[in-house]
């Protein structure tokens, strides 16, 4: 959610945990390999090479609209060449018009929900829209939707002209020759979160704010999968310290958790491999 002025009033957050200085990456992240690496890219967005298969979830790598606190670790204009880029809905954090502007040339297909398809169908790009619960292939990473409860702009009258659903927006379970990853997008907590084969590393949407899992609904997933890694976004990237989507602190989470090493506080850029988790 990326709606302003929507929080109580109260004294301004004058502490925000901010992430630790960018790691720039180049073209040999991209290069084949025998092991499947995840590199967050500040915001929500990641990176994924999985044995030479290239892709991006929610990329923003350039031009958006509020001030940042990071660096991005590397430019559209820098990435030489993506199988697929993965959207899990339409705000600005997370699908980037300068952003998927700037990849379209090296990307070979977008895939998001209908919903987004349609803007990205309107824009000319290669895109692919889908129904939650449905399939697809890129290279060797098999990729299902799995559900979102992310409709904000229905509860703010005014917003938009047009009724959002919830099947507008998704998250992405991958299965790479690695492990699964599991990206669950924004999302008010859902009961289907809840009860999924243990994935082997979460892109944890990290935000205490209505429309996200909240602090309460974060703590609930994490210790629903207590071995699998959890590797942190949404926080620590935007300034805007009165602004509760994006103020998350890990330094809470880890008190609360079980197994709280295995929360992953990467640096934007910073390499992760992925490992089967042992059950």
């Amino acid at each position: 959610m990326e709606v302003r002025g929507q929080n109580p009033p109260g004294p301004p957050k004058k502490y925000q945990a901010t992430a630790a200085k960018t790691q720039p990456f180049g073209a040999a992240a991209f290069k084949s390999s025998n092991k499947t690496t995840l590199r967050w890219l500040g915001m929500g967005g990641f990176f994924i090479n999985s044995r030479g298969t290239n892709l991006m979830i929610d990329p923003v790598l350039e031009g958006f609209d509020m001030p940042l606190l990071i660096s991005y670790p590397i430019q559209s204009k820098e990435v030489p060449h993506l199988a697929a880029v993965l959207l899990t809905h339409a705000d600005n954090d997370h699908y980037s018009v300068p952003t998927t502007a700037g990849l379209a040339p090296v990307t070979k297909v977008f895939h998001s929900t209908v919903y987004v398809d349609s803007l990205l169908q309107n824009r000319r790009l290669p895109a692919e829209g889908h129904d939650i619960g449905d399939t697809f292939s890129v290279g060797r990473v098999q990729v299902r939707l799995t559900p979102a409860d992310h409709a904000y702009q229905n509860a703010y009258p005014g917003m938009s002209k047009r009724r959002f659903k919830n099947e507008d927006a998704c998250g992405f379970l991958l299965s790479t020759p690695d492990g699964t990853v599991w990206a669950p997008g924004d999302s008010r907590l859902l009961a289907e979160h809840l009860s999924m084969p243990a994935p082997d590393a979460i892109l944890f949407d990290f935000s205490d704010s209505e429309w996200h899992f909240t602090l309460a609904g974060a703590v609930k997933i994490a210790n629903a999968y207590p071995n699998t890694p959890l590797l942190l976004n949404h926080w620590g990237s935007v300034d805007a310290p009165d602004f509760a989507p994006f103020n998350a602190d890990p330094a809470v989470l880890a008190k609360l958790v079980v197994n709280p090493g295995r929360i992953k506080v990467l640096a934007p850029g910073e390499a992760y491999v992925l490992k089967r988790v042992k059950r």
